[in-house]
């Protein structure tokens, strides 16, 4: 378990091999000084898988805390968006690489999410089907768009979400790190609210658990860490036949009150 806090936010992780896989493929990593979050679910024969996700993780938690630590305290939106491009695609081709000249890393390669909490925005960028949701004043919405075959098929209108929630080829992503020399990015910039719970999560978890499940979950009047645990449990009580990852970003502050017009006026006249 990760467990990490700042003035701002609070940050919590949690992985577990699953009921079925004998390793555990994903990985994660927190950085609260730079308020980065991160999760990445390799594939790959062996432990490739293990390799490529740990690579993954490592190389933007180090390079992107570096890269931040020159840029200093003025850093623009713009140039935090290219540091963490550079460190993805660092990323991509130490993966690539290694993949290449290790036999038994052929053919490995890994999804990510990553969550950068920069004061009150977040700078999320994914590769593959690893998800980030939002659970604001009570409503989850999922903040990524996975990259795999089963999502094309929607898109097309060749399979409803229901009937793609029961396909065989729910594990076939489109994109992932470490299996060509450039790797396309998704990158998306939000607002954040006092009181946003963020969850990246891995499709071991997903799969495992609707959104209602996972609405109630995050939704339930427990600390962080007992929500991590729960999500993870729950997707192992319904099968557990993927390795389950994930971070949560519980983003601190009060919800303002929305004052009426008129108790607003005799409250400055009382003064």
């Amino acid at each position: 378990m990760i467990h990490r806090s700042t003035s701002q936010y609070e940050f919590v992780g949690k992985t577990d091999a699953g009921r079925v896989r004998a390793n555990n493929e994903d990985a994660i990593g927190v950085d609260d000084a730079s308020g980065l979050a991160v999760l990445a679910d390799g594939m790959g024969g062996y432990n490739a898988g293990e390799v490529a996700s740990s690579m993954a993780v490592e190389y933007v938690n180090t390079h992107l805390a570096r890269l931040l630590q020159e840029l200093g305290t003025d850093v623009t939106p713009t140039e935090l968006r290219i540091a963490l491009d550079l460190c993805i695609n660092g990323a991509n081709r130490s993966i690539l690489e290694a993949a290449l000249t290790s036999p038994q890393n052929l053919g490995m390669g890994t999804t990510l999410v990553v969550g950068l909490f920069r004061s009150d925005r977040l700078l999320l960028a994914h590769v593959g089907d690893s998800r980030c949701y939002r659970l604001r004043d009570g409503a989850l919405q999922q903040l990524t768009r996975d990259h795999s075959w089963l999502q094309e098929q929607i898109d097309a209108g060749l399979l409803t979400p229901q009937q793609a929630q029961h396909s065989e080829y729910g594990n076939l992503v489109t994109r992932a790190l470490g299996v060509e020399t450039m790797v396309q990015i998704d990158f998306n910039e939000f607002p954040v609210e006092p009181q946003d719970l963020y969850i990246l999560c891995s499709d071991g978890l997903t799969n495992m658990i609707g959104d209602d499940d996972l609405a109630a979950l995050a939704k339930a009047p427990a600390p962080l860490t007992e929500k991590a645990e729960r999500m993870i449990q729950l997707a192992n009580a319904m099968g557990g036949r993927d390795n389950i990852s994930v971070v949560l970003v519980q983003a601190a502050g009060e919800k303002q009150k929305n004052i009426k017009p008129g108790l607003m006026s005799r409250l400055l006249r009382s003064y």
